[in-house]
């Protein structure tokens, strides 16, 4: 996704930030990797445009046909990249419930036998087999869906579980964050929420790395997301509207609230964590003593 320059010399730096808060930590939203091949591909079903119009009625309808199953193969690739890049990101994480990827190399492959049939007058075995060529090119250069879900060594299924399901609806209110707040038209703010998303994500990789500290953090990926998510709806539409600046200076007050509140109990988890792991290790070296190792 395209970012605006927000640079020294550009239009709205006046040397100002909104909030308090620390910078964003490196925990990003995921990118797709091969978006600009992704995107290239939406040129393919353009010359089928201009063929339908020069056969008959069959072959206008199977050119069409082709173009739009193409179209569909490449919107569906992008979902499955983006869902492969989220996977990817994540500690802990269940597989796709639809593999993307592999139903987009079938749309292509289908596609390319419409295109096919629809220029040959010689049965199926032709347009077929440019079909299959087409669905194998697909997955050679896009790969496939993960086919299994991602899990830490040590930790229940039961647990992980219910980690994956929290910071799946956790994901889903920042992106509602992140899709209210862009159309406030305020790039100050968008970078303003993409810190407080950063900070949640955190949270969120926190939690996959120990899913004991899921019942602690609960509250905040659950009720404090799906909140913010709702107050940040409700502040677009009228920012939106008025640009309100009290508005604006509430809603950044919540979020620097929030902010810190978060980041507090992140490092509560971390230090709990720590403490955990000092008494495992004084316990294994009393027992170890007890056994005649000596930890010298």
């Amino acid at each position: 996704m395209a970012q605006r320059y927000g640079g020294k010399y550009s239009p709205d730096a006046d040397g100002k930030t909104d909030g308090p808060g620390p910078a964003p930590r490196p925990v990003a939203r995921p990118r797709a990797r091969a978006a600009a091949r992704i995107n290239l591909l939406y040129l393919a079903p353009v010359p089928l445009l201009f063929t339908a119009f020069r056969q008959d009625a069959t072959g206008m309808a199977l050119d069409l046909g082709a173009a739009a199953v193409l179209a569909s193969a490449v919107f569906m690739l992008s979902e499955g990249v983006k869902a492969e890049a989220a996977y990817d990101a994540r500690k802990v994480a269940r597989r796709p419930a639809l593999p993307r990827k592999i139903v987009a190399a079938v749309l292509a492959g289908f596609g390319v036998f419409l295109a096919a049939f629809s220029h040959q007058t010689g049965g199926l075995a032709q347009p077929l087999i440019y079909g299959a060529i087409a669905v194998v090119l697909h997955l050679a250069a896009f790969g496939i869906d993960p086919l299994a879900d991602k899990n830490i060594e040590g930790v229940d299924t039961f647990q992980q579980d219910r980690v994956a399901r929290v910071v799946d609806e956790a994901e889903e209110q920042l992106e509602r964050m992140g899709d209210a707040i862009s159309k406030a038209g305020d790039r100050k703010l968008e970078r303003r929420v993409e810190g407080f998303q950063a900070t949640a994500r955190h949270m969120c990789r926190t939690v996959e790395e120990d899913p004991r500290d899921l019942t602690a953090a609960r509250k905040f990926l659950v009720v404090y997301l799906k909140g913010a998510a709702e107050a940040t709806i409700k502040f677009a539409d009228l920012y939106a509207r008025n640009r309100d600046p009290q508005a604006r200076e509430n809603y950044v007050a919540l979020l620097d609230d929030l902010e810190r509140n978060f980041s507090a109990k992140t490092e509560t988890l971390m230090v709990s964590d720590r403490s955990a792991l000092d008494v495992e290790i004084e316990v294994l070296r009393d027992r170890l003593q007890r056994e005649g190792v000596r930890m010298d």
